[in-house]
Protein backbone atom coordinates (compact mmCIF):
# COMPACT_ATOMS: atom_id res chain seq x y z
CA UNK A 1 0.00 0.00 0.00
CA UNK A 2 0.96 3.39 -0.62
CA UNK A 3 1.25 6.55 1.15
CA UNK A 4 -1.01 9.32 0.50
CA UNK A 5 1.17 12.48 -0.58
CA UNK A 6 -0.51 15.45 1.35
CA UNK A 7 -0.13 18.55 -0.75
CA UNK A 8 -0.55 21.95 0.43
CA UNK A 9 -3.70 22.02 -1.90
CA UNK A 10 -5.09 18.46 -0.82
CA UNK A 11 -4.83 19.76 2.29
CA UNK A 12 -6.50 23.14 2.29
CA UNK A 13 -9.56 21.38 0.95
CA UNK A 14 -9.42 18.31 3.68
CA UNK A 15 -9.15 21.75 6.41
CA UNK A 16 -12.19 22.91 4.34
CA UNK A 17 -14.58 19.80 3.96
CA UNK A 18 -13.78 19.35 7.82
CA UNK A 19 -14.75 22.34 8.76
CA UNK A 20 -18.10 21.87 6.46
CA UNK A 21 -18.57 18.85 9.23
CA UNK A 22 -18.70 16.28 6.34
CA UNK A 23 -18.07 12.69 6.79
CA UNK A 24 -14.74 11.33 6.93
CA UNK A 25 -15.65 8.73 4.94
CA UNK A 26 -17.02 11.18 2.23
CA UNK A 27 -14.03 13.82 2.71
CA UNK A 28 -12.13 10.44 1.77
CA UNK A 29 -13.96 9.75 -1.29
CA UNK A 30 -13.62 13.32 -2.37
CA UNK A 31 -10.30 13.33 -1.82
CA UNK A 32 -9.64 9.85 -3.45
CA UNK A 33 -7.82 8.39 -0.04
CA UNK A 34 -9.29 5.90 2.91
CA UNK A 35 -11.19 7.20 5.77
CA UNK A 36 -8.31 6.46 8.00
CA UNK A 37 -5.77 8.45 6.23
CA UNK A 38 -8.41 11.60 6.57
CA UNK A 39 -8.39 10.92 10.11
CA UNK A 40 -4.69 10.31 10.70
CA UNK A 41 -4.01 13.54 9.05
CA UNK A 42 -6.87 15.65 10.89
CA UNK A 43 -5.34 13.98 14.15
CA UNK A 44 -1.56 15.33 12.74
CA UNK A 45 -3.03 18.70 11.90
CA UNK A 46 -4.71 19.24 15.31
CA UNK A 47 -7.79 20.20 13.49
CA UNK A 48 -10.48 20.63 16.09
CA UNK A 49 -12.36 17.47 17.18
CA UNK A 50 -16.63 16.55 16.53
CA UNK A 51 -19.11 14.92 17.85
CA UNK A 52 -19.03 11.71 17.22
CA UNK A 53 -21.73 10.76 14.97
CA UNK A 54 -21.81 7.03 16.25
CA UNK A 55 -25.69 7.06 18.49
CA UNK A 56 -25.11 6.27 22.30
CA UNK A 57 -27.66 3.83 23.37
CA UNK A 58 -30.39 6.33 25.65
CA UNK A 59 -29.73 5.44 29.55
CA UNK A 60 -31.68 3.11 31.15
CA UNK A 61 -33.73 4.91 34.32
CA UNK A 62 -31.71 5.38 37.44
CA UNK A 63 -34.15 2.94 39.35
CA UNK A 64 -33.23 0.43 36.66
CA UNK A 65 -29.39 0.46 36.99
CA UNK A 66 -27.24 -1.53 38.68
CA UNK A 67 -25.80 0.17 41.63
CA UNK A 68 -22.11 0.57 40.92
CA UNK A 69 -19.02 0.90 42.89
CA UNK A 70 -17.51 5.12 43.26
CA UNK A 71 -14.84 5.36 40.85
CA UNK A 72 -11.06 6.11 42.65
CA UNK A 73 -9.89 9.67 42.32
CA UNK A 74 -8.34 10.50 38.93
CA UNK A 75 -4.60 10.54 39.62
CA UNK A 76 -3.03 13.95 39.99
CA UNK A 77 -0.68 14.99 36.82
CA UNK A 78 2.85 15.22 38.04
CA UNK A 79 4.05 18.75 39.20
CA UNK A 80 6.26 18.93 36.56
CA UNK A 81 5.73 17.47 33.48
CA UNK A 82 8.43 16.29 30.65
CA UNK A 83 10.02 18.66 28.93
CA UNK A 84 9.37 18.91 25.33
CA UNK A 85 12.01 18.59 22.47
CA UNK A 86 12.79 21.66 20.97
CA UNK A 87 11.94 22.25 17.54
CA UNK A 88 12.84 24.66 15.16
CA UNK A 89 11.80 28.17 14.76
CA UNK A 90 12.19 30.65 12.72
CA UNK A 91 10.01 32.45 9.40
CA UNK A 92 6.19 31.62 9.37
CA UNK A 93 5.37 30.08 6.99
CA UNK A 94 1.74 29.99 5.76
CA UNK A 95 0.00 26.95 3.81
CA UNK A 96 0.53 29.35 0.18
CA UNK A 97 4.08 29.49 0.70
CA UNK A 98 4.84 25.59 1.47
CA UNK A 99 6.82 24.21 -0.90
CA UNK A 100 7.79 20.31 -0.97
CA UNK A 101 11.58 20.92 -0.23
CA UNK A 102 9.81 22.70 3.39
CA UNK A 103 8.65 20.51 6.59
CA UNK A 104 5.29 21.00 6.38
CA UNK A 105 4.34 20.22 10.45
CA UNK A 106 1.61 22.19 11.13
CA UNK A 107 2.07 24.61 14.80
CA UNK A 108 -0.76 26.08 16.38
CA UNK A 109 -4.51 25.56 16.13
CA UNK A 110 -5.98 25.67 12.23
CA UNK A 111 -8.24 28.06 11.38
CA UNK A 112 -6.34 31.02 13.77
CA UNK A 113 -3.88 33.62 12.52
CA UNK A 114 -1.00 32.00 14.41
CA UNK A 115 -1.61 28.69 12.20
CA UNK A 116 1.38 28.21 10.24
CA UNK A 117 4.16 25.31 9.35
CA UNK A 118 7.57 25.13 10.24
CA UNK A 119 9.86 25.48 6.87
CA UNK A 120 12.60 24.39 8.20
CA UNK A 121 14.49 22.18 5.15
CA UNK A 122 12.74 18.84 4.92
CA UNK A 123 14.69 15.78 5.58
CA UNK A 124 15.36 14.00 1.80
CA UNK A 125 12.70 12.08 0.70
CA UNK A 126 10.52 13.32 3.91
CA UNK A 127 7.48 15.69 4.38
CA UNK A 128 9.26 17.29 8.06
CA UNK A 129 12.94 18.21 8.91
CA UNK A 130 14.93 15.88 10.98
CA UNK A 131 13.91 17.59 14.19
CA UNK A 132 9.94 16.55 13.37
CA UNK A 133 10.91 13.44 11.44
CA UNK A 134 12.21 12.21 15.09
CA UNK A 135 8.75 13.08 16.55
CA UNK A 136 6.32 12.06 13.76
CA UNK A 137 8.30 8.28 12.53
CA UNK A 138 8.39 5.91 15.85
CA UNK A 139 9.99 2.49 15.95
CA UNK A 140 8.39 -0.29 17.42
CA UNK A 141 11.21 -2.71 19.13
CA UNK A 142 10.71 -6.40 19.32
CA UNK A 143 9.01 -6.39 22.95
CA UNK A 144 6.45 -4.02 20.72
CA UNK A 145 7.34 -1.10 23.45
CA UNK A 146 7.94 2.25 21.04
CA UNK A 147 11.15 3.47 21.38
CA UNK A 148 12.37 7.11 19.68
CA UNK A 149 13.39 7.14 15.96
CA UNK A 150 17.09 6.72 15.23
CA UNK A 151 18.82 8.59 12.31
CA UNK A 152 17.20 5.66 9.63
CA UNK A 153 13.54 6.45 9.49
Amino acid sequence: MSAVEWTPDRIKVLMALWEEGLATSEIGRRLGVTKNAVVGKVHRLGLKKRQSPIRQATPAPAAAQPKKAKAAAPASKPEHPAPKPVMPTGEVVRLEALTAAMCSWPEGEPGTPEFHFCGQPAAEGKPYCEAHCARAYVKVSKDKRKTVAGGDY
